[in-house]
C-alpha cells in the first residue's frame, strides 16, 4: 500500500536511520572533495550549445570538450550533482525505479587517475558508514566489460581483478560468472557469482550508444555498474527464466557505474586510444538513497524523503491508494510535478515543441492523474514551495521563482482542462456515431491533447470499447514522422566542430548582443541550437521583430563581421567576470574559475584582451573562430514566437 503519508508509516526502527537526499549528496561531494577533486556547479537541464539532444541527461555531457583533452579550469579532478533529465523513461515511471527528473553523482578524472583508484573510492563510498552510504557489502553485485572482438577492443579483466580483491576485503567470495549478453542472463542465471561481464549493449558507454553507433570522434569507454539486491524482491519469471544484475524484474537496482573513457572513434570506423585515459563515474542520488533503506516493506525509489513530503501535500482519496492503479498514478504525479518544477526553474516554458512540448506533456499527464487521485485544493502551489524548501541549499532558483513556477504549472492545468472541455464536446459528436474507434481515440489526443486514459475510461462508463491497438499503430504513425523531423532538426552540431559550425557559433555570439543593442538589455538567452547549416537562439521579448528591427540587427553582426575581430578565450575567477558582465546561462551555475570569450576591440590580444572595450563577452566553452572575418555573411532566416515572451530566431551564413 501507498499509503498518504508515506513518512509516517515508515517503522521509526527504520527511520532512526535513513538518509535524506541531502545528506547522501553532501556525503558525496565531500568524499570525493577530499581525494583531490574540484566541486563544480551543476549545468541547466538545457544543454548549451549541443543540438544532439533536448535535454542533460548526465553529468558527463557538459564536459565532453574536456574528455577529449580541452584543459577544464577546475583542474584534472573534478566532482558534482548533476541535474539531469530523461524523457525517453516517461513511459517507464510507475514502478519502483524509474524517474524522469534524477541527480546524478559524479566525479572525473581527465587523465589523472584510472581504475585501480577510481573502483575502490566507489566501494568505500557506497560502504563506509562513517563516510558514505553505508549499503551492506553483500547486497552490491557488480558487471564489467566482457570485450568486443569486432571492433577489437579487449575485455575489462583489469576491474575483474580489482573488484574481486574488493570483496575478499569484506569476507565476501567473489566468483566471476562471464554472461556475455542479457538474454544469456536470463537462460543461466546467477550461478553464484558476485561479478559479471556483459557485451557492448550493457557494458559500454557513449552518448550515442553501442560502438558500432557511435559517430566519428565521440568518446567512449567499458564500464563497470554496480548493482543493489533488493533480497526481499522475488524474481518475477515474465523477465525471464532466471534472475541476474540486469533483469528488468526489480530486485536488482543500478546505482552507479564508472566509465572508463579511453577510445575515440576514429573517421574509417576504427577505434584508437584517446590522448588521455578519462573516469566517468555517475551514480543515481535517489537510488542510493532508496537503497540506504534498506526494508522489505519501501524498496521503492518514491518512498525517499523528497517523495514523501511532496506526498504530504496531494491527501489523496484513501481508496484508491489501497489499488494498483493507484500508487502508480501517485508516483507518476511525484515524478512528473519534481521534474516539470525543474524544467521550469532552467527556463522550460509549456509549448507545442521542443523541450515546451516534453514538459507540457508532463504537466497535462499529471493532470490527467490528479483527477483519478483527487488532491485537495491548493496542491499545486503547496508542492511547488515544498520542493522549493527541499532543495533550497542546493538549488535556490527554484526557491526563489516559485511563485512563478506555480503560475505557469497552474496556467497550463487551466489550459488543459479547457482542452479536456472542448474534447468532451468532440467525443459526444462522436459517440453519437455509435463508436469510438482507434482512430477517434487518437484524434482526440492529436487535436485536443485528449490522452488514452481519459478516452478509455470515458468510453467504459458509456459501455463503449476502443481499439487500444488502432490507437497505438496510429500514435507509432505520428512518433515516427515526429522522430524523422527531429532527425533533421538535430542533422549535424556543435559537438561535430565543424568549420561551418564553428563559424555559426561565433555568430551566435554577435547576434545575441545585436539583439541587445537594438532591442534593449532586456533580451536574454533562453536557449539555443548551432548545427552546421544554421544557428538558432531563443531568446526573452515580448514582441516580433520589425523588418527594421530584423535589419538593424543583421547590419550589426555583419559590420562586426567585416571588421575581423579577434575573439578571444580567457579563464578568470567567476567573481571577475561576473563583475564584467559576461553574458551567461539561465538558471546555470558556474565554477569558481570559468572560461569567457570575448570579441573585439581590433587591437585585443590574449595577453590584453581589453575587456572594456568588447563588443561581446560570454561565459562559454568554445570552440569559436580566431577572428570574426572568418565567418561570412549573415542573414535572419526566420523570426517566430516559441512561448509567451519567448522568440526564436534562425540564422544562417553563406
Amino acid at each position: 500500500m501507498f499509503a498518504t503519508h508515506i513518512w509516517q508509516n515508515i517503522p521509526k526502527s527504520i527511520n532512526i536511520g535513513l538518509m535524506t537526499l541531502s545528506e547522501v549528496r553532501s556525503r558525496y561531494l565531500a568524499f570525493f572533495a577530499a581525494r583531490g577533486h574540484n566541486i563544480i556547479p551543476s549545468a541547466s537541464l538545457v544543454p548549451e550549445n549541443d543540438p544532439t539532444t533536448l535535454f542533460t541527461s548526465s553529468g558527463m555531457q557538459p564536459l565532453v570538450p574536456y574528455l577529449l583533452g580541452q584543459p577544464h579550469p577546475e583542474g584534472k579532478r573534478l566532482t558534482n550533482s548533476q541535474k539531469s533529465f530523461r524523457a525517453d523513461d516517461i513511459d517507464e515511471v510507475g514502478d519502483n525505479r524509474h524517474t524522469t527528473f534524477f541527480e546524478m553523482l559524479g566525479n572525473w578524472s581527465l587523465g589523472d587517475y584510472f581504475k585501480k583508484e577510481q573502483l575502490p573510492w566507489i566501494f568505500e563510498f557506497l560502504t563506509d558508514p562513517q563516510t558514505g552510504v553505508g549499503l551492506d557489502p553483500m547486497n552490491l553485485y557488480v558487471t564489467v566489460f566482457a570485450g568486443d572482438s569486432e571492433m577489437e577492443i579487449p575485455a575489462d579483466d583489469e576491474s575483474v581483478k580489482i573488484w574481486t580483491e574488493l570483496f575478499h576485503s569484506k569476507d565476501i567470495e567473489a566468483k566471476y560468472v562471464p554472461l556475455g549478453s542479457e538474454e544469456n542472463g536470463s537462460a543461466a542465471g546467477m550461478q553464484g557469482g558476485r561479478i559479471f561481464s556483459y557485451d557492448v549493449k550493457k557494458n559500454w558507454w557513449s552518448r550515442a550508444g553501442v560502438p558500432s553507433k557511435m559517430p566519428a570522434g565521440e568518446p567512449g569507454g567499458p564500464d563497470s555498474e554496480v548493482f543493489y539486491e533488493f533480497k526481499a524482491i522475488p524474481h518475477d519469471p515474465k523477465f525471464g527464466a532466471q534472475c541476474h544484475p540486469n533483469c528488468d524484474c526489480g530486485r536488482f537496482l543500478e546505482i552507479g557505474n564508472s566509465v572508463f573513457m579511453e577510445y575515440k572513434k576514429r573517421e574509417d570506423g576504427e577505434f584508437e586510444k584517446l590522448a588521455q585515459q578519462n573516469v566517468d563515474f555517475g551514480g543515481g542520488l535517489e537510488r542510493m538513497v532508496a537503497a540506504s533503506i534498506d526494508s522489505p516493506q519501501y524498496m521503492d525509489v518514491f518512498h525517499i524523503d523528497v517523495f514523501q513530503k511532496m506526498a504530504d501535500v496531494l491527501t489523496p482519496d484513501p481508496v484508491i491508494m489501497e489499488t494498483e492503479e493507484g500508487v502508480r498514478k501517485m508516483r507518476v504525479i511525484l515524478d512528473h510535478m519534481r521534474a516539470a518544477i525543474f524544467l521550469i526553474g532552467d527556463g522550460v516554458l509549456p509549448a507545442n515543441k521542443g523541450q515546451g512540448y516534453v514538459l507540457r506533456r508532463l504537466l497535462r499527464r499529471t493532470a490527467l492523474f490528479s483527477l483519478s487521485i483527487k488532491p485537495k485544493d491548493g496542491w499545486i502551489d503547496a508542492m511547488v514551495w515544498a520542493v522549493a524548501k527541499l532543495y533550497k541549499e542546493q538549488y535556490e532558483n527554484i526557491f526563489a521563482d516559485a511563485d512563478k513556477i506555480a503560475k505557469t504549472i497552474n496556467e497550463e492545468f487551466g489550459k488543459f482542462m479547457a482542452a479536456v472541455a472542448d474534447g468532451m464536446q468532440e467525443f459526444e459528436k462522436r459517440r453519437k456515431a455509435g463508436t469510438i474507434t482507434g482512430k477517434d481515440a487518437f484524434d482526440l489526443y492529436q487535436s485536443y491533447g485528449f490522452p488514452w486514459e481519459l478516452t478509455q475510461e470515458i468510453a467504459t462508463e458509456k459501455g463503449l470499447k476502443v481499439d487500444k491497438e488502432e490507437f497505438e499503430r496510429e500514435f507509432t504513425k505520428h512518433r515516427d514522422l515526429s522522430r524523422t523531423a527531429a532527425a533533421g532538426t538535430f542533422k549535424g552540431g556543435l559537438a561535430d566542430t565543424s568549420e561551418k559550425t564553428i563559424r555559426l557559433h561565433t555568430t551566435h555570439h554577435l547576434l545575441l548582443r545585436a539583439l541587445q543593442t537594438v532591442l534593449g538589455p532586456t533580451v536574454k538567452q533562453r536557449g539555443s541550437n548551432i548545427t552546421s547549416e544554421r544557428l538558432r537562439l531563443d531568446y526573452l521579448h515580448d514582441a516580433k521583430l520589425t523588418d527594421e528591427q530584423k535589419a538593424a540587427v543583421e547590419k550589426i553582426v555583419n559590420e562586426k563581421i567585416v571588421e575581423d575581430l579577434p575573439v578571444i578565450r580567457s579563464e578568470m575567477a567567476l567573481e571577475e567576470a561576473e563583475k564584467l558582465g559576461a553574458e551567461h546561462e539561465f538558471g546555470q551555475k558556474y565554477p569558481a574559475r570559468v572560461s569567457v570569450y570575448s570579441i573585439g576591440p581590433k587591437s585585443a590580444t590574449l595577453e590584453n584582451p581589453q575587456f572594456n572595450k568588447a563588443f561581446s563577452i560570454e561565459f562559454c566553452g568554445g570552440p569559436h573562430v580566431s577572428h570574426t572575418g572568418e565567418i561570412g555573411h549573415f542573414t535572419i532566416a526566420k523570426e517566430e514566437a516559441v512561448a509567451a515572451g519567448i522568440r526564436r530566431i534562425r540564422g544562417v551564413i553563406e
